[in-house]
């Protein structure tokens, strides 16, 4: 099973991407909505089908992208049962011992009530990795005061289903606020200053409810929200851009496809920022401003702002520059072209030379 860690910095939310490396079938566990172009990115890159999204639990820091993977991949929404009718969108309802199935592989949900009501621990079939959502953190363990949270269920869901996992096992937590990406079952039940060594229900719960944390600064809006599944109360899925059909990378590049460019080249501004001696090599897309892009930072006043911006070189890298150039510059309209002129050539779309 192969497994990819992604991290929210506004909510500090770890998500997973959980592959299954035989057939490509995968799952996401606890997406964040405002990443999904990214998780969309990822899938496209590794070349992945998304069978599912899964939830541990409703969440009240941020909110799903459930719905919009949905949309875009057909994916099944998976989260707990117990939320029954308030989550009445998500259509695999699911309960201690269920079995999610990707490819040869399979997650096995485990009911971890406490820090929620419908919490899951989401557990690979053979034992070896745990994703713990807000249950079990590394060296912590969620919060009890809100959603029908209850401590010393908490206790029990750990010291009963989670910690009776082998010791090897890999614990995936939901969040963590001081960089610490993972732990095992053996280090947490050692070493946890909550619930671990010698610690009793008594201390657990003492510990817990003494907390005192600030409310969650989303919760009105994220709960609310998640109950939906995370579509947004208009219903619409939110566009990268206006003016074409543009994509973002997983490494953050907006990009286009060039057989839609060559069929608007009127709509847009073609910028090329290769050298001169390229240009007259290769030739140059018809209609193309060229700026090279050690020239671009100090001749910015030269791109024409008329239409959206399509940057373009060799292979798609120093175009790549250019657009984050462009966008620090305030020109929002702009998006690399993806595979460069190479590309471009050999989808035997029109060049002229100079």
């Amino acid at each position: 099973m192969r497994v990819r860690q992604l991290y929210d910095a506004v909510s500090s939310t770890y998500t997973y991407l959980v592959a299954d490396p035989t057939t490509g079938e995968a799952v996401y566990i606890d997406t964040v909505f405002e990443q999904h172009l990214r998780d969309r990115a990822l899938l496209a890159e590794l070349g992945l089908r998304l069978v599912a999204v899964l939830d541990t639990h409703c969440h009240a820091d941020h909110v799903t992208g459930a719905w919009l993977l949905q949309q875009f991949t057909g994916c099944r929404y998976g989260v707990s049962r117990r939320y029954g009718e308030a989550l009445s969108c998500a259509d695999m309802p699911l309960d201690d011992g269920d079995v999610v199935a990707f490819g040869r592989s399979a997650l096995i949900a485990r009911a971890t009530p406490g820090h929620t009501d419908g919490c899951i621990t989401y557990v690979a079939a053979d034992e070896t990795v745990a994703f713990t959502g807000d249950a079990l953190l590394i060296r912590g363990a969620g919060r009890c005061d809100f959603q029908q949270g209850n401590a010393h269920t908490l206790y029990q869901s750990i010291k009963t289903r989670i910690f009776a996992l082998p010791d090897a096992c890999i614990v995936y937590p939901g969040h963590d606020y001081n960089g610490r990406t993972a732990s095992t079952i053996g280090e947490e039940r050692a070493h946890n200053p909550r619930i671990g060594g010698q610690a009793d229900e008594r201390d657990f719960v003492g510990f817990m409810e003494n907390l005192n944390l600030p409310h969650p600064k989303l919760i009105d809006h994220a709960v609310p929200a998640n109950l939906r599944c995370g579509r947004p109360e208009d219903g619409r899925v939110p566009e990268l851009a206006d003016w074409g059909p543009v994509r973002q990378t997983y490494a953050g590049v907006l990009e286009i496809e060039p057989e839609w460019v060559a069929q608007n080249l009127a709509r847009v501004q073609v910028l090329d920022v290769r050298q001169r001696m390229e240009q007259q090599a290769s030739g140059v897309i018809p209609g193309s401003c060229m700026i090279p892009l050690e020239e671009l930072r100090r001749r910015l006043a030269d791109v024409p702002r008329d239409r959206p911006i399509v940057a373009v070189c060799h292979a798609g890298m120093r175009s790549a520059q250019a657009t984050t150039l462009l966008r620090a510059a305030g020109i929002q309209a702009c998006a690399n072209l993806r595979g460069g002129v190479l590309l471009w050539s050999d989808l035997r779309l029109p060049l002229e030379q100079v």
